[in-house]
């Protein structure tokens, strides 16, 4: 891996790999895996997350005072200030959807990577530092309060009186922040899960619960 950024490769197929013996097969996957395992859930990454969220809701916070100001002002240079705060606002939040996006997709190629390699063997001695049980639930803990957090900025705090008598500008304001946290948390819930998941399939070997339904053979019993 030449470059930080850089995710390793997924394992080479059978027919070409070139391990001297097991024990060299198992070393690399450990290393693989460790590397993997601490850029999807490693107790720092929450912060590069919330990161992006802060910029997401700074520029939505000036587009809903660009709305403030447009609504309220009745001179040329009001509306020369929405229009700045405006673009300032999209300055700041188009380029946070596109690294949430970004890292949305590269969570989804570290799993695929995680499948991969962790199918490989089994190594109970390696993959107990791998589990990562207190990084997981501090993920889950702590995308729980933010989603709680929006849910309550979007729903609750519109309802109010106080929210009822606002300016369009500050009710989308509250809720498009309550959303932004809403999506931030919902990324992490799903981030803790999915390494959950993966731990019992791959590292502890729980097999996937059966479909109620089957498409040859009718109901399970």
């Amino acid at each position: 891996m030449s470059h930080r950024s850089q995710l390793p490769p997924p394992p080479p197929p059978v027919e070409i790999r070139t391990w001297p013996d097991h024990e060299a097969m198992l070393a690399d996957r450990a290393v693989v895996l460790g590397e993997l395992v601490r850029r999807h859930v490693s107790p720092g990454r929450p912060a590069l997350l919330w990161l992006w969220g802060v910029l997401g809701a700074a520029g939505w916070s000036l587009i809903s005072a660009a709305m403030v100001t447009f609504q309220e002002t009745d001179d040329l240079f009001g509306v020369a200030l929405a229009l700045i705060l405006a673009v300032m606002g999209i300055a700041c939040l188009v380029p946070a959807v596109a690294l949430v996006a970004v890292g949305i997709g590269r969570d989804r190629e570290i799993r695929r990577l995680l499948y991969a390699w962790g199918e490989l063997a089994r190594d109970p001695v390696r993959d107990a530092r791998l589990r990562m049980p207190g990084a997981a639930l501090f993920w889950l803990l702590l995308s729980y309060a933010l989603c709680a957090l929006g849910l309550y900025a979007c729903i609750a705090v519109p309802a109010t009186e106080e929210g009822l008598g606002a300016t369009y500008g500050l009710a989308a304001l509250v809720m498009g922040l309550g959303m932004i946290a809403w999506i931030i948390g919902l990324i992490g819930i799903v981030k803790a899960f999915a390494h959950r998941r993966w731990v019992a399939r791959v590292l502890v070997g729980v097999p996937a619960p059966e479909p109620l339904f089957s498409v040859g053979g009718g109901a399970h019993r």
